[in-house]
């Protein structure tokens, strides 16, 4: 049965380049999903986009001297470069400086408001008489008070994760100039999350069954030991979406409300590219469709708890708010598949050291799919994890080529010197033949179950269990010595062998897709597996932005065995991957820590 599938992958902040941290957190296990759903034949919309407001884009404008829309443009068209050359195959990854998330982000203010969810409070914010403006968040550091780490934000100790009331804060500084801000007050909207507790409390109860431990016991057990308590929404601020009211002008939507709406205004405006602008619907206002947010653990809180609140708070009132239509009330997040961090060589990544494996860096100097089997097979799903340089050695080397590639490659090889570059006719299976090609087979059950569950590292590694399954039954058959006395056995063992390939080709391709996809051409096939990705340029009363768009062409429900015929012709094959060297282990721990 085709299932409609919302992906929805954490918005980067428009001021740091990736590194495979945040790759492996979501934009990865995004794709993969994504991927398998489409070769499954399932309806998939993905999105996401540059988090181009909040205190961290203007703090980097701060720095360099120069506008926060030159900064984020900078970011933003660096994020798109990067998900071209790693095959992260958004429908639309857009940002959130557009006209069309402005609207839909103050739409769901006024229905909040409407439906009495919004009140206004006045509180003490940290002011700067030095700089005379309020501080946000991020422009205000100090100790925590419930773990006592330095370099504490105002709202958030990144240390111990919890969030902090600003006034609380020890030893406050400005990072503007590193003056002592004063308490004063200011008026602000605050969403009574209070009132939307039990709601909430009770959708993930419902969830307990299938989503991660750790998600729940995040969210869930947050709530029952401290409840769900108001939080502001606006923010003294100059750069972001203004307060839809008179009266509120210099304050804007605070970035971690309006910044979970893009999952919704990017659906819109991929539907307004596509021609049809209310398909978006199906995704939205579906009831059977599951919507799957794609994130890191210090996010788990604000979509498995705040983002349910602000959805169930606006209820049926966003589309007449919008657009004057009767509607319906906005999908509830199914899953929120979190993963949690990857270290780096013992030590969390630091962007500010250099302590991290950026993503362009990378691919300046290895594959992409090298990369995404290493971020698969080590992703964190459940506890954090380790990118340790000679373990990506070993794992490239041991595994990627040793085990997959040097299969495929070895026997389409094999098959094309000896068989005029033409799959031989096998004559009638045998018993050994049978039953590698069901057990191979059984993979699009066995691997779809793991990805149906977002287990994703479970999966890659049933489809490489698979694969050695296949290595060993050369290994009896033996085809190479065959060849010599009896062509014909030996060609019944490799168009066998062939078959299995042809269909781990798929089970792998959601992981591996560049080189899935050539080995798909070597196989003789001409419709391709996925589609295409391009960047375009939108304008609109906020100026241009570039977008990555994905184009799913005629590829889609190939999740089933191979049927590959004999006779077929195939490419001339070459190797898949690459061995490395044992010396880019030195050599790569010597770059982390310097200046780039």
């Amino acid at each position: 049965m085709t299932e409609t599938i919302l992906v929805a992958v954490a918005w980067p902040y428009a001021n740091a380049e990736i590194h495979v941290g945040n790759i492996t957190g979501s934009h990865l296990p995004g794709d993969i999903f994504a991927r398998y759903h489409r070769l499954n034949g399932d309806r998939v919309l993905m999105v996401s986009g540059t988090d181009s407001h909040g205190t961290p884009v203007s703090l980097k404008a701060d720095a360099r001297g120069v506008s926060v829309e030159t900064v984020y443009k900078e970011y933003h068209n660096g994020f798109l470069d990067l998900f071209q050359e790693l095959g992260i195959d958004y429908d639309l990854f857009t940002t959130t400086h557009t006209q069309n998330h402005f609207k839909v982000s103050q739409s769901i203010f006024l229905a909040l408001q409407k439906n009495g969810y919004l009140y206004e409070k006045s509180s003490a914010q940290w002011y700067s008489p030095t700089s005379n403006r309020f501080l946000p968040d991020r422009y205000v550091e100090g100790t925590c008070y419930i773990c006592g780490a330095e370099g504490a934000r105002s709202d958030q100790c990144d240390n111990c994760g919890n969030p902090l009331e600003a006034e609380k804060l020890i030893n406050p500084r400005s990072k503007i100039d590193g003056s002592t801000p004063e308490l004063r007050d200011t008026v602000h909207f605050y969403l009574d999350l209070s009132k939307l507790e039990p709601a909430v409390a009770q959708y993930l109860r419902e969830r307990k069954s299938y989503w991660r431990e750790t998600v729940i016991g995040q969210s869930l057990g947050q709530i029952e030991s401290e409840g769900l308590k108001p939080r502001a929404i606006t923010r003294d601020l100059d750069w972001g979406i203004p307060v839809p009211l008179k009266g509120w002008e210099g304050k804007c939507l605070y970035v971690w409300f309006e910044a979970v709406i893009g999952y919704l205004s990017a659906a819109i405006e991929w539907a307004q590219f596509s021609g049809h602008s209310n398909d978006w619907k199906d995704w939205w206002t579906n009831p059977s469709a599951k919507a799957y947010h794609f994130i890191g653990k210090d996010n788990i809180f604000f979509h498995a708890a705040w983002w349910p609140a602000q959805l169930m708070g606006t209820g049926a009132q966003f589309l007449e708010i919008y657009s004057g239509e009767t509607g319906k009330p906005l999908t509830l997040p199914y899953d929120v598949p979190a993963n949690m961090f990857m270290n780096l060589e013992g030590r969390k990544i630091s962007g500010s050291h250099n302590w991290a494996v950026w993503g362009k860096d990378f691919l300046s100097r290895y594959d992409p799919d090298a990369l995404r089997y290493y971020l698969t097979v080590n992703m964190p799903e459940n506890r954090d994890t380790e990118w340790d340089w000679e373990d990506f050695l070993h794992r490239n080397n041991d595994e990627l080529v040793a085990t997959w590639g040097n299969l495929a490659n070895r026997v389409l090889s094999f098959c094309y010197k000896h068989w005029d570059g033409h799959i031989p006719e096998p004559g009638e299976l045998t018993p050994a033949d049978n039953e590698l090609l069901a057990t191979v087979e059984a993979g699009f059950d066995s691997v779809g179950k793991e990805m149906e569950a977002v287990h994703l590292r479970a999966a890659l590694a049933e489809a490489m269990r698979l694969a050695t399954e296949v290595n060993k039954y050369l290994d009896r058959e033996a085809p190479w010595q065959a060849v010599k006395t009896d062509k014909a056995a030996a060609g019944r063992t490799i168009y066998t062998a062939i078959r299995a390939i042809d269909s781990l080709k798929t089970m792998f391709a959601p992981f591996l897709p560049f080189t899935c996809e050539r080995l798909h051409t070597y196989l003789g096939y001409t419709q391709p597996l996925f589609g295409t990705q391009k960047v375009e340029t939108i304008q609109d009363n906020l100026g241009d932005h570039n977008v990555l768009r994905y184009n799913p062409g005629e590829a889609s429900g190939c999740w089933k065995p191979g049927q590959i015929e004999p006779g077929r012709a195939l490419q001339q094959p070459a190797p898949l991957f690459k061995k490395l060297d044992p010396s880019i282990v030195a050599e790569e721990r010597a770059r982390l820590g310097n200046p780039q």
